[in-house]
């Protein structure tokens, strides 16, 4: 089981390898299926259970109170999303022979009702308004830098500009939350707030 400092260290850096491996992988004009793309989605899939560790942590560090209760628990729904996604990304290429054969599967996934919007559209922003919440409150209590949420809120813009950039988003994340992974004293044991 990691720390929640080994938490804020290691989710950035698994996304980030996330990023590097979706992009080796499409190096020959094609993402998936095969070894690259398992890989770098598990590595995804790890980032994100390390998040809600970091979640739970930056919620207490936060005070507890209820923005930073509801920060995580829209963090926790947006990550129910993207592990979602991820999984199906992880079966249909197990399933597929191709990336035509993903992409007609895709296809038959998306068609169904509700998938969309939960799963690819709406649902995967919820973790990232939770990590922004849960950031301005630290930075608010000067745990984090001022500027922290911006570089949070800039991770989230970066993909939608080009997936290709995550890795640099994963920076930013890294950048953000150095006051977290490197504070060996206060997150060692960290407050305790009544549930």
């Amino acid at each position: 089981m990691t720390t929640p400092r080994t938490a804020f260290l290691a989710a950035p850096v698994l996304t980030g390898a996330y990023g590097v491996i979706r992009i080796l992988d499409g190096l020959d004009g094609s993402r998936g299926p095969g070894f690259a793309w398992t890989l770098g989605h598990l590595c995804f899939l790890g980032a994100l259970v390390l998040f809600v560790q970091g979640f739970a942590s930056m919620r207490a560090r936060a005070g507890g109170g209820t923005l930073s209760t509801v920060g995580l628990w829209t963090g926790v729904a947006g990550v129910v999303a993207l592990a979602g996604q991820f999984g199906i990304d992880l079966v249909v290429g197990f399933l597929s022979a191709d990336r035509g054969a993903m992409e007609t599967m895709f296809a038959k996934v998306q068609d169904i009702p509700g998938m969309l919007p939960v799963l690819y559209e709406f649902g995967p922003l919820l973790f990232f308004v939770g990590q922004l919440i849960l950031a301005s409150q630290l930075a608010k209590r000067r745990v984090l830098k001022v500027w922290a949420p911006v570089l949070v809120l800039a991770n989230a813009v970066v993909p939608l500009v080009g997936k290709d950039l995550i890795p640099v988003g994963a920076v930013l994340l890294l950048l953000a939350f150095a006051p977290l992974y490197r504070d060996r004293e206060r997150f060692a044991v960290g407050p305790r707030v009544p549930a």
